[in-house]
């Protein structure tokens, strides 16, 4: 589990999801997404992310305009959640009609805001399909466990705005190298090579697929995009 010793810098605003999908996803890699649930705050440091666009066939809004769609179409920075595989996914507006990124994985944190007794709510939320605590590692290893683990429902968040008070981004400073893949579960002929999945290197082996697992080749498979190369 990580930690964070000092408070978060700063919550991510509007204008952090009013650029480009692909730019927003690799920059929301590293950020602590958290939610407050019975005055306690659901922590989950994101690493993984996908991006669509609204003129390529796996996004919803290719489909076009819907009420339960409409949050695509609304200013950057509306949540997007919708029900995949009998949970809950969440998904950010960003620059354009249309256009998302999907927070596919966290994983749990613990800092000033998020005290040990939040990642036990997170587990009594989100327990193994046996029963029992789900391992930490797996707690928030996909789309819809991280929505369970962090309390976010379609009902109660679909095309709303985040809240400081209630539901936050904040950038703790962390600046990872990112594997570059495409995105998991297109369907053939949707699109499927396009390579809009981000993962936080650090933390490949905890997302949703790992990218980095024994067999995949870089360049073939997957593109390293070294961090310190992205800022210059």
């Amino acid at each position: 589990m990580n930690s964070l010793t000092e408070p978060p810098l700063q919550h991510l605003d509007d204008a952090f999801f009013d650029r480009d999908a692909q730019i927003v996803a690799q920059d929301l890699l590293g950020t602590v997404i958290r939610h407050c649930v019975d005055g306690l705050w659901l922590s989950a440091r994101i690493i993984e992310t996908e991006a669509y666009y609204i003129d390529e066939k796996a996004s919803h809004s290719s489909l076009g305009f819907s009420p339960s769609r409409r949050a695509m179409f609304m200013p950057a920075g509306h949540l997007y959640l919708y029900y995949s595989r009998g949970g809950d996914s969440l998904n950010f507006s960003v620059q354009g009609d249309g256009n998302a990124v999907c927070i596919k994985a966290g994983y749990p944190w613990v800092d000033s805001l998020s005290c040990e007794a939040s990642i036990e709510r997170m587990r009594t939320k989100s327990p193994a399909a046996a029963g029992g605590p789900r391992p930490l590692t797996r707690l928030c290893s996909g789309q819809t466990l991280l929505c369970k683990a962090l309390g976010l429902t379609v009902t109660q968040w679909n095309a709303q705005r985040m809240d400081p008070a209630r539901l936050r981004v904040d950038d703790i400073g962390a600046r990872p190298d990112i594997v570059q893949a495409t995105r998991l579960g297109i369907p053939t002929g949707r699109d499927e090579h396009l390579p809009y999945r981000f993962v936080d290197a650090g933390f490949a082996a905890h997302c949703t697929r790992n990218p980095l697992r024994r067999g995949q080749q870089e360049g073939q498979d997957y593109r390293l995009l070294r961090r310190e190369l992205l800022a210059s």
